[in-house]
C-alpha cells in the first residue's frame, strides 16, 4: 500500500495536518485521501481549528500519477477501475476522495491552510477547502487537472468560483496557468501574503487570534457567513437575528 504521507499533531484544540511526502513534493495518492478522510471522522470534539501544511518546499504537487495509474498496492490502478466500474460505484470511489477534503468545511472548526511553494491541482483544491490560506511570497497556485483532460473533483470548483467569481475561476481552470502570491492575495485567494520565513509565525498568529473568540460565537458567524451568498437580504436579517438570540440566551445561561 502506497505510504499515505500525512501526520497529525494536537496541541489542545489545535489540530495540524502535515502532507509529509517531501521527496514527490507532498503529491496526493488514494491512500493520502483515505488518510484524509479517517482524520476527518476521528478528530475529537475538543479540536476548534484545523492547520493543513505541507512539509519541505511545497505544499502539494497534487495528484501523484505514478500511483493512480499504476498498480497503487496490489489492486487494479485507480484510473482504470474508475473507467471500467459502473457509473455509480465510479462515482462513489470519487466521493469517497471528496469526503477527504469535505470534512475541512466542517462548521465547527476553523480552517487554515498554510502555502509555500507550489499547490497544483488536488494541492490547491485542498487549500481551496479550508476557510482561510496563509501564502508563503513563492506560493505558486495551480489547477492543472485540465492539462491531464481531467476536471477538478475534490470540492474545488465551488469555492473558487465563491472566492474570486465564474470568469476568473474559468481562467485558472480551463488555462492551467500559474497564480503568484501577490496575484492570489489581489482576487482574493489568499487572506495573507508573507515572506516564506514568516509563514509559522503569521498562522500561529492567525490561530492564536480565532482561539481568542468565543468558540460557539465563532461558529454561529462562520454558519451566517456560509450561508449568505444564497439568501436574501431578508433571509440573511432572520438568520443573524436567530443566530444572536441564541448567543444572548447563552451568555445569559438561558441557552439550550
Amino acid at each position: 500500500m502506497t505510504d499515505p504521507g500525512v501526520r497529525v499533531d494536537r496541541d489542545g484544540p489545535v489540530a495540524t495536518v502535515t502532507l509529509c511526502r517531501p521527496h514527490v513534493l507532498n503529491a496526493q495518492t488514494p491512500a493520502t485521501w483515505e488518510r484524509l478522510r479517517e482524520i476527518g471522522r476521528e478528530l475529537s470534539g475538543d479540536v476548534r481549528l484545523v492547520v493543513v501544511r505541507g512539509e519541505g518546499r511545497a505544499f502539494s504537487a497534487g495528484l501523484d500519477l505514478a500511483a493512480v495509474s499504476g498498480d497503487a498496492g496490489g489492486g487494479q490502478p485507480t484510473f482504470q477501475r474508475i473507467a471500467t466500474a459502473d457509473t455509480a460505484v465510479a462515482e462513489q470511489i470519487i466521493a469517497g476522495y471528496q469526503e477527504a477534503f469535505g470534512w475541512l468545511r466542517r462548521p465547527d472548526l476553523v480552517t487554515i491552510a498554510a502555502v509555500q511553494g507550489h499547490a497544483i491541482g488536488a494541492g490547491f483544491q485542498l487549500a481551496l477547502a479550508c476557510d482561510l490560506r496563509i501564502l508563503a511570497d513563492d506560493a505558486q497556485l495551480t489547477m492543472a487537472e485540465v492539462s491531464l483532460g481531467l476536471v477538478p473533483d475534490l470540492g474545488g470548483t465551488k469555492r473558487l468560483v465563491e472566492l474570486v467569481g465564474y470568469a476568473r475561476a474559468l481562467d485558472i481552470c480551463v488555462t492551467g496557468r500559474r497564480v503568484p502570491a501577490a496575484e492570489a492575495a489581489s482576487m482574493g485567494l489568499a487572506n495573507r501574503v508573507v515572506p516564506g520565513a514568516e509563514l509559522d509565525a503569521a498562522v500561529s498568529d492567525l490561530v492564536a487570534r480565532v482561539q481568542a473568540a468565543p468558540r460557539d460565537a465563532v461558529i454561529e458567524v462562520k454558519a451566517l457567513l456560509a450561508a449568505a451568498s444564497g439568501r436574501s437580504y431578508p433571509a440573511q436579517e432572520a438568520a443573524e437575528r436567530a443566530a444572536q438570540v441564541r448567543r444572548i440566551r447563552d451568555l445569559a445561561g438561558l441557552g439550550e
